[in-house]
């Protein structure tokens, strides 16, 4: 009895079982009669809205519903309203609520991805919405299936704030896509690009040189400014914005301006086009030598200063030169930076023009008293002056005079009787000293000075000296060697050997300082002012005389006889 009741256990279930099998069979066969399969998109119906669902028929024995936010584009409130017919995507025909599984997000994706697969392989741009932001760049949605910006692609230039390119319809390429992985890359810097170019081509095609157009700057740098003519760049170089000096462009243009330019040149090749603001007023250099005649003097500003020098504006656009050589009369290899500063107002003088070359040579120096001039006016050759030794040299003594110029003393200009090399080491810098201006050459810029001839010439307190003459010394110093003689003012010396006709009495130790000794003119030289002496050779000249005047030594007379007589009468002054 157990046995047979079992057995009739097993039949029920397993009669129930495959009742349920051909029921999910015979369902699922309906399904596909009436192309329900899963995993596919299907055509529903909106048959309710509940709080943030849509209940949707899609003809099986249960609705499914989908979040609202499905139906909605990113940034847009959705509009989906009862009785809508829409397509969505049958994940499962019931799940454990007995409901269908459906997806509108899918739906599209698919389409989507249909249309984006399309459009990747003929290059075709594809319309979506930037909606988030992600590591690196941006989301973008293109009709349900989402797109990675990267941050690089937004634009041509960097993109400081995306925020006005969010959630509106912008054009793409799709640089790269992947369907199994769900990896789509997209530029929207390519779509611009191509725009551009596209723009560029067309404008650059009907622009002119001379063409005069409205533009706006686009970009400023150090060398020029960018304009934009309307979808193409144009460079208005910093020399093409005005006639006259402009050292950065910001001084005149600003980001956004509106500017009117002349096109200078325009190259189809590469396409670059330069541009120039100042083609459109006169220029300023028409008939500018007639306006700045040479000699003549004008004010103007200075702009720029140089190592070599510093520019002055004398109109707007006409500037000229001071070279650093016609800065200053006196202050030689000197900064121009140091005599003048920028903006200063100046006085010069125009010392020439080349018209042709656009260029005015200027001088500053000119409009002041040359110092040089002023000097040898008020002191001419001869005259004694007194100054400050500003520098000693080898050769020399930079002597300070008036008007911040110097004079210079040679070595052989310091003392009559010591060689300069040692006559320079009694002098030290800031000494003033006197001296007599030698000569003044003002184009030379040059002023020689002597010290020694403010004592005067030594040789003119001789007198009329010639040689033979016999002269009255006084012994200043001994030495081994001789004596040294002062006659009148001018120093000499009587060598050892020339102190007595008597070898004998050759002894520089007979004689004493102070003493005065009377010797005979050997030799003199005006040029060296320089006088040689001898003792010796006065005797000779004595004895000679003395012979002649009183007889001989075959009269019988003894020499000392003749010269005792000679001495005696000249003491007598017979």
């Amino acid at each position: 009895m157990a046995r047979a009741a079992a057995r009739t256990t097993t039949n029920k279930d397993m009669t129930m079982t495959a009742s349920r099998e051909d029921f999910a069979a015979l369902l699922e066969e309906s399904f596909k009669s009436n192309g329900l399969d899963e995993g596919n998109v299907v055509k529903g119906r909106v048959i309710a809205i509940e709080k943030e669902y849509a209940i949707i028929d899609v003809g099986l024995k249960t609705e499914g519903k989908i979040p609202l936010k499905e139906f909605g584009i990113p940034g847009q409130p959705n509009k989906i309203v009862v009785g809508d017919n829409v397509e969505v995507f049958l994940d499962r025909v019931e799940n454990a609520m007995g409901e269908a599984v459906l997806s509108r997000d899918k739906a599209r994706r698919e389409e989507s991805w249909t249309k984006l697969e399309r459009a990747f392989e003929d290059k075709l741009r594809v319309t979506g919405v930037i909606f988030g932001r992600v590591k690196g760049g941006f989301t973008v949605d293109l009709d349900g299936a989402v797109a990675f910006l990267p941050g690089s692609q937004v634009d041509i230039r960097p993109v400081r704030d995306a925020g006005p390119l969010m959630n509106k319809n912008e054009p793409f390429l799709i640089l790269k896509m992947d369907k199994r992985r769900g990896n789509i890359v997209v530029s929207r810097r390519a779509v611009l690009e191509e725009s551009r170019a596209e723009q560029r081509n067309e404008l650059v095609a009907n622009l002119k040189e001379g063409q005069v157009i409205d533009g706006v700057v686009k970009n400023i740098t150090d060398y020029g400014a960018f304009v934009d003519l309307g979808g193409v760049d144009g460079l208005l170089h910093v020399t093409d914005i005005a006639w006259r000096r402009v050292n950065h462009p910001s001084e005149v243009l600003s980001i956004g301006a509106n500017v009117k330019v002349q096109v200078i040149k325009v190259n189809p090749e590469t396409q670059r086009i330069s541009l120039g603001m100042k083609q459109l007023e006169a220029d300023p250099w028409e008939g500018v030598a007639a306006k700045y005649p040479l000699g003549t003097k004008f004010k103007g500003r200075v702009t720029n200063i140089t190592d070599y020098g510093a520019f002055v504006e004398l109109e707007p656009g006409v500037e000229g030169l001071v070279h650093v050589s016609e800065m200053s009369w006196v202050k030689k290899n000197v900064h121009p930076g140091k005599i003048i500063s920028t903006s200063q107002e100046v006085e010069v003088m125009v010392l020439e023009v080349d018209s042709t070359k656009r260029r005015i040579s200027l001088g500053l120096k000119q409009t002041m008293d040359n110092p040089w001039h002023s000097f040898s006016d008020k002191h001419p050759v001869g005259s004694i002056i007194e100054g400050e030794i500003k520098n000693i040299t080898e050769f020399g003594l930079f002597i300070g005079l008036d008007g911040e110029i110097d004079g210079m003393a040679h070595l052989s200009d310091l003392d009559w009787n010591e060689p300069g090399e040692e006559a320079i080491k009694k002098f030290k810098k800031g000494d003033r000293v006197k001296a007599v201006v030698l000569d003044v050459d003002t184009d030379k810029e040059r002023i020689a000075l002597g010290v020694k001839q403010v004592s005067g010439d030594p040789m003119e307190s001789l007198g009329p000296v010639k040689k033979g003459d016999i002269v009255t010394t006084t012994v200043t110093e001994v030495t081994d060697s001789g004596l040294e003689v002062v006659v009148g003012d001018l120093k000499a010396f009587i060598r050892k050997n020339e102190l007595s006709r008597d070898r004998a009495e050759q002894k520089p130790e007979r004689y004493s300082v102070g003493d005065k000794v009377d010797a005979r003119v050997t030799n003199v030289d005006k040029a060296a002012r320089k006088i040689t002496l001898s003792i010796k050779a006065r005797e000779i000249a004595e004895e000679k005389e003395a012979v002649a005047q009183y007889g001989s030594s075959d009269s019988g007379a003894s020499l000392g006889d003749i010269l005792g007589a000679a001495l005696r009468k000249k003491e007598k002054g017979e």
